[in-house]
């Protein structure tokens, strides 16, 4: 691992944004896999936080490549149309369509589409996941980077649901109980980075319709990866009480409001 520039910090202590620390090119490649199933509402915002999330690191980390796959899952709605112009007009970008109708299985083959499924080609590189109904900050690949290079193998980054059409009171209840904090206890498909070995090691992504971003950190955990949780990337997703998957982020806010 490279020196830090004179007067760079790293670490939790490190600006959101801003100055940031050559150290981060010993990540060489950033696959980023957005599993869309019909988000056809929601799809446009995503792709336009993901793509100014990949300027900065163009801008901040010169010399790492970053991808994006937009894995459409059994999609009926106009999904596959609004990836696949985003896909035509930045070729950052590209689509890939598979019928499982399963999250954890999405993400998977996400992955491995990207060449995280050999050691030679995940060793620089990191995976970074994020949900079609969810909008990331300019800083989330930057940021991530910059933890990578203090030798944090997983990121757990912060979610704020939108309090767009959601009832005050539910906003209230969903705060309550999720501090948006340092080091805090959650775990989100929607805004988790891992390093490429480190994904492997721990078997990627499981084949599971929901709960897959916390049986994956699991298995991170029990093989010793070095984990980050930080609120500095935070990302803010839908706040549907419908969703996708079937114990995911949306039934959770459902099961809240009747609370």
């Amino acid at each position: 691992m490279q020196e830090a520039d004179a007067g760079c910090r790293t670490g939790l202590d490190a600006p959101a944004s801003g100055q940031r620390c050559r150290e981060g090119a010993s990540i060489g490649d950033v696959a980023v896999v957005i599993p869309v199933h019909n988000e056809e509402q929601h799809l446009g915002r995503a792709l336009a936080g993901v793509r100014t999330a990949a300027d900065e690191v163009a801008a901040y980390h010169p010399g790492v490549s970053v991808r994006v796959l937009m894995v459409l899952d059994s999609c009926a709605d106009g999904s596959l149309r609004l990836a696949t112009d985003f896909a035509a007009s930045d070729a950052r970008f590209n689509v890939m369509t598979v019928g499982f109708r399963n999250v954890g299985m999405s993400r998977r083959a996400g992955a491995e589409a990207l060449g995280l499924n050999g050691r030679a080609a995940a060793a620089r590189a990191w995976l970074a996941n994020t949900d079609a109904d969810s909008m990331v900050p300019p800083n989330w690949l930057s940021r991530q980077l910059d933890l990578a290079a203090t030798g944090a193998d997983v990121v757990l980054g912060s979610v704020e649901p939108d309090g767009d059409g959601m009832q005050n009171a539910l906003i209230a209840r969903w705060h309550a109980r999720h501090i948006l904090a340092e080091n805090h206890s959650h775990v989100y498909g929607a805004n988790l980075g891992v390093r490429g070995s480190s994904y492997l090691r721990a078997g990627g992504f499981p084949g599971l319709a929901s709960s897959e971003d916390r049986v994956l950190v699991d298995r991170l955990r029990a093989s010793g990866a070095r984990i980050v949780a930080t609120d500095t990337v935070r990302v803010l997703t839908s706040g549907r009480t419908l969703g996708r998957a079937p114990r995911g982020f949306a039934a959770y806010l459902l099961a809240l409001a009747q609370q």
